[in-house]
Order: C-alpha cells, then structure tokens, then sequence
C-alpha cells in the first residue's frame, strides 16, 4: 500500500505516528529541566525518538508518570532507524524513603510511647 502513495502523504503519516507515541508513552526521562519521552524500554536500556534526543550520557532519572522508578547511569549506544538507543551502565529503583541499616521485625511497633509522664 505504501508504494502508491505520494512521498509527502508517506511523511505526514509517518510525523503523525511520531507524535501518536509520544503522546502515549508514559516513562519519560528527565535530565535537569529537560524531559524526553520514552519509546520503548526494556531491561538493558530504553530509546528515545532520534529526531528530539541529544547523544545523552550520564546520571538520568526515569519517571512513569509523576513517580520516579529509576535512578539510571546511561551511555547513548546506537541510532536505529528513527530511535536514538541507550544502554544501562548502573540502573537503581528509586525509593521513597531511606533503606534502614537494621533488622525491622515485621509487627513491631513503630514507636514506643512513655507511660509515666501521664
């Protein structure tokens, strides 16, 4: 189908499913204020539409919407057809709190309260 149609009407199309995956594409990368959408991920590495993404490296944040996943050290390893591919060299889930340096026994008590000041 793709042959009988005018180069121009081929490009349109193509822009427009560009920007169709874009729009759906929840995981975005956020480097400093900059924000790029994620097209494809997996668990060696994600991409990004060639045409938008710089040849980023370095310590990025991966996002899913408004929550961070993953705090990610990349490096940019190949352009592929309109895909800028990149490749984990470190990825870490992101928590939201801070990892304890001790054993918390499930059902123990938060905190404990003194009894003799009341």
């Amino acid at each position: 189908m793709n042959d009988f149609l005018p180069k121009d009407v081929l490009a349109g199309l193509h822009a427009a499913q560009k920007r169709a995956e874009r729009k759906r594409s929840r995981r975005s990368v956020h480097i400093g204020d900059d924000v790029y959408p994620i097209l494809q991920f997996a668990d060696d590495g994600f991409a990004l539409d060639g045409e938008h993404a710089p040849r980023l490296r370095g310590l990025v944040d991966i996002f899913e919407g408004p929550r961070h996943l993953y705090q990610a050290l990349i490096v940019a390893s190949q352009e592929e057809g309109d895909l800028m591919r990149y490749e984990f060299k470190r990825n870490t889930a992101a928590a939201d709190h801070a990892p304890l340096d001790y054993y918390r026994e499930q059902g123990a008590p938060i905190a404990l309260l003194d009894s003799s000041k009341s």
